[in-house]
């Protein structure tokens, strides 16, 4: 048993998903706490300032409405005293502006630059409050570029009307400051909490991947044929339940493994004991399996028979290779000498597993000599019945020109005569037809039953029918002509050609193809089209594919379950009904199926 390492065991695995859990939980649960908290510490930092603003806002317009123009030293005065006092004790202000309605700077609190007490203010948010009588706040890079301004602009007002206004620059960075304080223990603290989640990540994992370890090696020594050991169970929680499941299941194996045994037993005793010859390959054709009916079948002896190959054991070498018994599923032997009839029928069936894989053949042989002395004669016979009915038949006819001759006048014999003629000549007649049908039914030859069908609904049941059986990977598609199309058919063999083309089509589109279906109406025939996205035809094997028994790909083909003969069928019953069939390769991929069938426009009166 190869030794696992620790970073592919599930251990490892189930620690590693716990922490990432843990770690997403955290970051969800920092990323919305950090946001909150900031949201509430700005807003706790900018009412603060606003309230102390409020107040400013009061004294500054009680003493600007105290004093007149005349007294403007004064008022500059009293406003310079005012902002000072605002400021004092607080680092957080960077600059704080009295300004009346004429942008005129009345007054700043930077004790450093009292020269611009006078001058006009060029300032927009100003403007734009003692215009409008807003107020306007936003936040700023301060001169140092990492540190934050957050600069509010609120209206002096008196009657309705502004009279100033007070520009006010703090520094906001401190907030954002003690974010970045509390995001840093928020981490020191999650980092701590993975640490002691990751330790106890292991021990837990350790009481669940212990009794799965046991169970793995439990498992090595069932595929080691050892059903003795036992899982240990350590509670009765789930992976308990698991293990002593596991434990019953060994006893199951065990008890199959048995049960096998005994099966291929029995087995072994009906190969040898049954009526029928019974011959099994491997994948390379070589015997590995007669029993003791093919032997006296095939006058073959058990040893010299074992590793040969089937062809060469059937004696079919000269004809036949193993790849063509696999596409077979019959063969029929002739052994016969001069004077001794010997007939042998092998029934072939291919050995694969579910994935396509082939294994090999199986032969199942059957003396035929007596069912093909049977069938000849029969064959014979009905040969022979239909020349000698000819006879008779003649002589009927006979008595029936003699009585249109002139004996029908004597009225004793001709109505007895006309009556046991007509009576025979039916009988006999209706003898011949059944026995002419029995002989087209083995040469091949069969008579259509025509009868005039609506196509439209015709072809939509069909592929209504087969769009309840198809895999739901493969769509349908339709393409007919929307006026009815009334034609006289054999229904039940337009059915089984139809049958035939959509089931290759469906039987080889890939998953998620489509299997489009079309009917066009021409002048005096009516054509039908079945086109998939199958794996295809080459175009050399286009004409060759309505030949019986001919496959474009013999692997896929048996695979699929296929004859070979859909197609030379469909062929030889559209010729019947005076039509077309023809292959073509489609341009993306896929093949279409086309045939074509005469068609005259009738009344409707005549339809009904």
């Amino acid at each position: 048993m190869r030794r696992m390492k620790f970073f592919q065991s599930v251990q490892f695995r189930f620690v590693m998903i716990y922490l990432l859990l843990i770690l997403v939980a955290m970051q969800v649960i920092g990323a919305y706490f950090v946001r909150e908290l900031q949201d509430q510490l700005e807003k706790n930092f900018k009412t603060a300032i606003t309230n102390s603003v409020n107040l400013l806002e009061y004294n500054v317009r009680e003493a600007m409405l105290k004093y007149t123009n005349d007294d403007q030293t004064k008022l500059e005065s009293d406003i310079q005293g005012m902002l000072l006092d605002f400021v004092r004790g607080s680092n957080d202000f960077e600059d704080v502006l009295v300004v009346d309605n004429k942008l005129k700077i009345i007054g700043t609190s930077d004790v450093d630059n009292q020269g611009i007490v006078g001058q006009v203010s060029t300032n927009k948010m100003i403007k734009n409050t003692i215009n409008s009588g807003n107020g306007e706040n936003k936040i700023f890079m301060g001169k140092n570029p990492k540190r934050q301004i957050w600069v509010d602009v609120t209206p002096i007002t008196s009657k309705g009307e502004v009279i100033g206004a007070i520009y006010l620059a703090t520094d906001i960075e401190s907030v954002y400051e003690q974010v970045d304080s509390i995001t840093s223990i928020f981490i020191t603290g999650t980092l701590l909490a993975m640490i002691i989640t990751a330790i106890l990540g292991i021990l837990l994992s350790r009481t669940i991947t212990k009794p799965i370890t046991d169970m793995k090696r439990q498992a090595f020594a069932m595929a080691r044929g050892n059903y003795t050991r036992k899982v240990k169970v350590y509670g009765m929680d789930e992976i308990g339940q698991l293990a002593e499941s596991f434990n019953a299941l060994t006893k199951r194996v065990q008890e199959a493994q048995a049960m096998t045994e005994g099966e291929r037993r029995k087995l072994s005793s009906v190969l040898s004991y049954m009526t029928d010859g019974v011959i099994a390959t491997d994948r390379r054709g070589k015997v590995i399996l007669i029993n003791t009916p093919a032997e006296k079948m095939l006058k073959m002896a058990h040893e010299s028979a074992n590793g040969k190959p089937i062809i060469d054991v059937l004696g079919v070498s000269e004809d036949y290779s193993f790849d063509d018994l696999m596409e077979l599923d019959e063969l029929t032997m002739d052994r016969s000498t001069f004077d001794v009839p010997y007939i042998l029928r092998a029934n072939l069936s291919v050995i694969q597993r579910e994935t396509g894989f082939v294994n090999g053949i199986i032969a199942v042989l059957h003396d035929i000599t007596d069912q093909e002395k049977v069938d000849q004669e029969r064959r014979d016979f009905v040969s022979n019945v239909s020349h000698e009915l000819r006879t008779p038949l003649t002589s009927m006819h006979s008595y029936l020109e003699a009585l249109s001759d002139g004996a029908w006048r004597d009225e004793e014999i001709a109505p007895r005569f006309l009556e046991v003629t007509q009576s025979e000549t039916e009988r006999m007649i209706r003898l011949v037809n059944d026995l002419l049908k029995l002989s087209r039914m083995d040469s091949g030859r069969t008579n259509l039953d025509k009868n005039f069908v609506n196509f439209n609904d015709f072809f939509n049941h069909i592929i209504d029918r087969f769009e309840m059986m198809k895999k739901d990977s493969i769509t349908f598609k339709r393409h007919f002509t929307r006026e009815p199309v009334i034609i006289e058919i054999d229904e039940d063999k337009i059915m089984q050609v139809m049958d035939n083309i959509i089931s290759n089509a469906n039987k080889y589109s890939p998953d998620g193809g489509r299997i489009t279906f079309f009917l066009r109406k021409r002048e005096d025939e009516i054509q039908v089209s079945i086109s998939d996205e199958g794996i295809g035809i080459p175009e050399e094997d286009l004409t060759k594919v309505f030949d019986r028994f001919f496959r474009v790909d013999k692997a896929r083909s048996r695979e699929m379950g296929g004859t070979g003969l859909g197609l030379a069928i469909a062929r030889d019953v559209i010729t019947a009904h005076g039509g077309e069939i023809w292959a073509e390769r489609n341009r993306g991929k896929g093949t279409t199926i086309s045939f074509t069938l005469p068609y005259n426009d009738l009344p409707e009166d005549d339809w009904e």
